[in-house]
């Protein structure tokens, strides 16, 4: 393993085991939980899963959640002894019909992500929020990367990461401060990402949200997302 400190992550590590793998972590703004994910393109057995577990009780986790897994990827884990803990709805646009981009969007500098991270805060639960290492996380996620705001400096109020690879598009995060819902930020957001994806070639795009935030699936809908038959979930034990 690399990356570990004596008491949580500071930055991701990965375990790995005869072509098992897994990404370690803190889990958002909290330090005590820890987040686990698979890492490569295979089910995770649950004696691999097991393994992990005692790695991150080794640096001191009392708690642990997972990415965003499918059936097939939850099993290893289920068998592990973990729970659902939310459960997603998964997302998809043929990236035909997108919305107009109606609102002045902008890459933000280094020095304007905290007020980011702000922005993310005030639109999320504690649970969903982002830390540093979270936003670091999401603009490292995918092989290409557009991370627009709109605002400037302490008047950043809205924002969007969006990824890009094996010809597939992802919506990493969309965070709108409750101040300046109803203005079409979101819409002109996702209509962003949506663009640039298309662009560069990808045929189709995927966000996931949890089912009941309500708010962000008629977003979605709105922008011309249809929701999958197979769902996503996030599974949590604790250690």
């Amino acid at each position: 393993m690399t990356g570990a400190t004596s008491r949580g992550v500071a930055v991701p590590e990965t375990i790995e085991r005869r072509g098992e793998r897994a990404r370690l972590a803190s889990w958002r703004v909290d330090g005590g939980v820890a987040h686990l994910s698979p890492a490569a393109m295979r089910p995770l057995s649950a004696d691999f899963v097991g393994s992990c577990l005692d790695a991150l009780r080794a640096r001191g986790f009392t708690f642990v959640v997972t990415s965003a897994l499918s059936e097939a990827e939850s099993s290893g884990f289920l068998r592990a002894g973990f729970d659902v803990q939310e459960q997603l709805e998964l997302l998809a646009h043929d990236l035909n019909a997108i919305p107009a981009v109606t609102a002045r969007l902008r890459r933000p500098r280094r020095r304007e992500r905290p007020r980011v991270l702000t922005v993310d805060t005030a639109a999320f639960e504690t649970f969903w929020r982002l830390h540093q290492g979270g936003l670091d996380d999401a603009l490292g996620a995918t092989p290409a990367v557009r991370f627009r705001v709109h605002g400037r400096g302490q008047g950043i109020d809205s924002y969007v990461i969006g990824g890009r690879g094996a010809g597939t598009g992802y919506v990493q995060r969309l965070a709108v401060h409750p101040d300046a819902r109803g203005r079409g930020l979101g819409r002109s957001l996702v209509g962003d990402v949506l663009q640039w994806m298309r662009r560069h070639g990808a045929s189709r795009a995927l966000v996931n949200t949890q089912r009941t935030n309500l708010a962000a699936l008629a977003l979605y809908r709105a922008c011309g997302f249809r929701v999958l038959p197979e769902g996503l979930q996030v599974l949590a034990r604790a250690l």
